[in-house]
């Protein structure tokens, strides 16, 4: 065959790819112009959602309880126990949840799967090492003393703010879930539990102490918090009643202040969930207008199927409705363009212009401007929605440019100290706090992040931010500062170093970085050299590690391949085999719906303790890939010309 014929024949498979991808987009939009998806995480929050049921002693619908059994015992592992991620290891807390989830609901604890789960558990300890969560979660059911649990003293909500421990030195979900939960742990209230059920025979015979101290803990720190917890719960019954009875109603105060209607205290189950036990310890009516609105926003997660039912941890219509946007405005398809226009008249209004969230705490001058994750979540609006949001108006040329001066002016605002940003707030760094018991998953706090600052330096440089004005040249020092020796960057919010480099390379191709410079070079030969034999990209949840020493091989997913090939492609790569490889890769693996499968996590939710599957990825980002693929190749220049 010669080389024409060959090259009309990649480009017609191209075009094919592009248009069978759009065509079956197009047909997922909502009636109001957004797209959302399903959002899954792993077994925790399905068992969590059986076992509030049953804290609160509510009627149980039967035959929802039946299909969130089918879809835990679906998930379980081979290896016995419930791991956080499609194809992971055992994990404990998780394991212990769903054994006692599905006991709930009537599983015989004598059933093969249920005897290979607790086998799981008692093989690691017991329900004792699990982590703290899970042991709040036993102690409300009266599974395990309070002793157990790390005391957070209800207390904290009255610290002023410059004491080191402050709820707004950590970060937006953590306040969010703790601040009712000190309602819980000062109150200590025991399930209604009408059906009496326990899993005392997941605690070893002769008992276990619960961990003090996990992996990522310091010693030192350990000590002295351990300290701490132990004169805690020595002088707690000493505490004085009157600033006792004050501490639980500023957090009832707190929370009912942001608690954001049917979507929900934060827009998170935990911090949902949490507020509907408060409303009820606090001996507030089922039909009380603040637990009412309370617990239909955790009933708003459910995903109810013919055969089967999960909860989600919360939903993603913003970030979904943005991204399809940018993957629809790349393919140039006229009904494509009219259902971004759609798309984008339905994110504008959900533009957050009149509420200072908690953000403000650290920037009060700052106006608000950005938008969240979720349908409504005006506290708690974040920069990575905002700027790819913003991104989309100004690259559709949306003609109100108000919107994109607000959002733009919002996240210039929040740029921390060390030139990046975190997802919700700026300078929230004070890793000491991860230190304390109660932080045993490491995830207390929202740093800066390479992603993140990878599209925020995007969008400033699309909006036409100078190369060199002071705000750019810190950022881009940021990127600069954390690169891995290996040319990678770290992925706070994605399956990882495949996601960070991609967003990191997005955001600096957009910024006027030739592809020679040393830092693009070196994290576009990483992501040449760690493509698959197959032609794709794939990264294990795994890479999240403590001791992570540099790539480990994975299977090729649809998600990592899109993304290593849109990093390769802003690095000026378009032309390099590999790119080809991968593009060819998606093409073999697209089904005749027009769109990928997937079954492996690659969202971030906190590493090493909560991940992420987003259904919408493998349909928008190959699509996004592709067709970046064909411009570029098309054009006289190898520049993206955008911050994504």
């Amino acid at each position: 065959m010669n080389d024409t014929l060959k090259t009309k024949e990649d480009s017609l498979a191209v075009e094919a790819i592009i248009r069978d991808a759009t065509a079956a987009l197009l047909k997922e939009q909502r009636d109001d112009g957004h797209w959302v998806y399903e959002l899954e995480a792993d077994a925790t929050i399905p068992a969590e959602y059986i076992l509030l049921v049953h804290y609160l002693a509510e009627e149980p619908n039967l035959e929802l309880e039946r299909k969130i059994g089918v879809y835990l015992r679906r998930i379980q592992g081979a290896h016995g126990g419930w791991p956080l991620y499609h194809g992971g290891v055992v994990d404990i807390s998780a394991t212990v949840k769903a054994y006692f989830a599905l006991k709930m609901i009537g599983d015989d604890p004598e059933a093969p799967h249920m005897k290979r789960a607790r086998e799981e558990i008692l093989k690691r300890g017991g329900a004792d090492k699990a982590n703290v969560f899970t042991r709040i979660l036993l102690a409300l059911y009266g599974q395990t003393s309070w002793n157990n649990v790390p005391t957070v003293p209800v207390e904290l909500i009255l610290l002023p703010r410059w004491f080191p421990i402050h709820l707004s030195k950590m970060s937006y979900w953590a306040r969010t879930v703790i601040v009712p939960l000190l309602v819980l742990a000062a109150k200590k209230p025991l399930a209604k539990n009408p059906r009496g059920i326990g899993v005392g025979e997941l605690y070893l015979p002769h008992g276990q102490v619960a961990s003090k101290r996990a992996a990522h803990q310091k010693w030192h720190w350990s000590v002295f918090f351990g300290a701490l917890d132990w004169l805690l719960k020595r002088f707690e019954p000493f505490w004085p009643k009157r600033l006792r009875l004050r501490a639980i109603n500023e957090c009832v105060r707190w929370t009912t202040e942001r608690l954001n209607g049917e979507d929900g205290l934060g827009a998170i189950y935990p911090a949902m969930a949490n507020s509907v036990m408060m409303y009820d310890v606090m001996d507030y009516p089922p039909e009380h207008p603040d637990r009412s609105v309370a617990r239909r926003s955790v009933e708003k997660l459910l995903v109810v199927k013919d055969g089967e039912a999960y909860c989600q941890p919360c939903v993603s219509p913003v970030w979904d409705t943005a991204l399809v946007c940018h993957a629809l405005m790349e393919t140039g398809d006229e009904k494509a363009a009219a259902a971004v226009r759609r798309g984008l008249a339905w994110l504008k209004p959900l533009q957050v212009l009149d509420v200072k969230g908690d953000w403000a705490e650290e920037r009060t001058a700052v106006r608000p401007g950005g938008w969240a994750f979720q349908y409504h979540n005006d506290y708690y609006p974040d920069l990575d929605d905002t700027a790819v949001v913003v991104m989309a108006l100004d690259r559709a040329k949306d003609p109100d440019r108000e919107a994109v001066a607000r959002g733009r002016e919002w996240v210039e605002g929040l740029q921390s100290r060390n030139g990046g940003w975190g997802a919700f707030d700026a300078d929230n760094a004070y890793y000491y706090l991860n230190n304390i018991p109660f932080a045993d998953h490491g995830a207390l706090l929202d740093p800066p992040t390479e992603d993140v600052t990878g599209r925020c330096i995007g969008m400033l440089a699309q909006l036409g931010e100078p190369h060199d004005s002071v705000r750019m040249k810190e950022a881009v020092a940021y990127l600069e500062r954390v690169q891995r020796a290996d040319g990678s960057w770290f992925g706070r919010w994605g399956v990882n170093y495949i996601y960070g480099t991609w967003s990191a390379l997005a955001g600096l191709n957009a910024a006027g970085l030739d592809a020679s410079a040393p830092m693009v070079r070196r994290a576009a030969d990483w992501l040449i050299r760690i493509q698959n034999e197959d032609g794709g990209w794939g990264e294990d949840c795994n890479s999240y590690k403590l001791d992570y020493a540099g790539y480990e091989r994975a299977p090729s997913t649809t998600s990592q391949t899109a993304w290593a090939l849109l990093g390769l492609m802003a690095a000026g790569e378009v032309d390099h085999p590999a790119v080809a490889r991968g593009i060819a890769w998606l093409k073999a693996n697209q089904r005749e719906d027009g769109l990928w499968p997937q079954e492996h996590y690659t969202g971030g939710g906190f590493p090493r303790v909560f991940y992420l599957r987003y259904h919408g990825y493998p349909k928008f980002f190959p699509l996004w890939a592709v067709a970046r693929y064909r411009n570029l190749k098309a054009g006289n220049s190898r520049r993206v010309g955008y911050g994504l």
